[in-house]
């Protein structure tokens, strides 16, 4: 026998003879390398293999943080885009209060005035803009929300010193408040507005210088502000008609009534019920008409009603 070759004995079963081969030293070290090299292949394969699951697992942990703390962020900002939502929503009836206010008070054009600030508009952020931006970039978001919100803290001092300027007015004009119309006259619904219109009755365009405000038929007719009653009685159109002066240039007209419920030279108060509402004179149905003139010039209501 060769000293380099290898001699292989193997025995195929207990009663069988036993099996002998040769396998030269080349070929037996090619083997033993070979499988040397498979053995460190499989282990390097299965140390690869684990660190990428370790990795995933560690992937899938921090995903489902962020994923948590994405949901949380939204929660959030959903919560926050709602409040400047709100508060945007009551700036903006400040502001429609602010002008109706400057109107009675005929301090619109005072160099305290919103307007004479120079801003205004939407503050253009909403619940889907703001989870939109957040899930982009939340530096930005955070410099947006900062800078919309420090846009309605202006718009806050702004209001403030506006209204102060009222406040200091009301406190020195307590008659001219009271003499000034401000209520509903009658609770409905405005069915026709004031400036042109079609006519009910013709069909031909119109100018309607008051509101007609929708009501059952009995319903109280309340003076809109302090004052003496100067008509109670039946006119050309409006069928019976209370007029009320006012002072200070201001004239109320309440027309259509079932009935009226004061006369001429009674002085009145804001609220105190002065007809009902009906259908008489020129009418397709229960309702009021109703006016405000200021030194003789029809005046759209809505100007004169400061509630909402």
């Amino acid at each position: 026998m060769d000293k380099e070759d290898y001699s292989v004995v193997f025995f195929p079963g207990a009663a069988a003879s036993p099996k002998r081969f040769l396998i030269s030293r080349r070929w037996f070290r090619i083997c033993g390398y070979s499988a040397l090299v498979v053995l460190i292949g499989v282990v390097s394969t299965l140390i690869y293999f684990s660190q990428k699951y370790y990795y995933l697992a560690s992937d899938e942990v921090e995903l489902t943080e962020l994923r948590r703390e994405s949901k949380i962020r939204k929660i959030q900002a959903e919560k926050i885009a709602v409040q400047v939502k709100n508060l945007e929503s009551e700036m903006s009836r400040l502001g429609r209060f602010e002008k109706k206010l400057r109107v009675i008070t005929a301090l619109e054009g005072s160099p305290h005035s919103a307007k004479s600030w120079g801003v205004g508009g939407t503050y253009g952020l909403s619940s889907d803009s703001l989870i939109t931006s957040l899930a982009h970039e939340s530096k930005a978001l955070a410099n947006r929300l900062s800078k919309n919100l420090g846009h309605l803290t202006a718009q806050a001092k702004i209001k403030a010193i506006s209204l102060q300027e009222l406040d200091h007015f009301f406190k020195n004009q307590k008659s001219f408040l009271q003499s000034t119309p401000s209520v509903w006259p009658t609770r409905g619904w405005v069915t026709s507005g004031f400036g042109y219109r079609k006519s009910p009755f013709t069909g031909l365009r119109e100018k309607h210088e008051g509101w007609d405000i929708g009501a059952r038929s009995g319903s109280a007719v309340r003076a809109t502000a302090d004052g003496m009653v100067t008509v109670a009685g039946r006119e050309r159109g409006y069928g019976k008609l209370i007029e009320i002066e006012h002072g200070y240039g201001v004239v109320t007209r309440y027309g259509h009534n079932s009935k009226n419920l004061t006369k001429v030279g009674s002085k009145v108060k804001r609220g105190q019920i002065v007809a009902l509402v009906g259908n008489t004179g020129r009418s397709t149905g229960p309702h009021l008409h109703y006016e405000v003139l200021v030194n003789g010039v029809p005046t759209n209501p809505k100007n004169y009603i400061l509630e909402d």
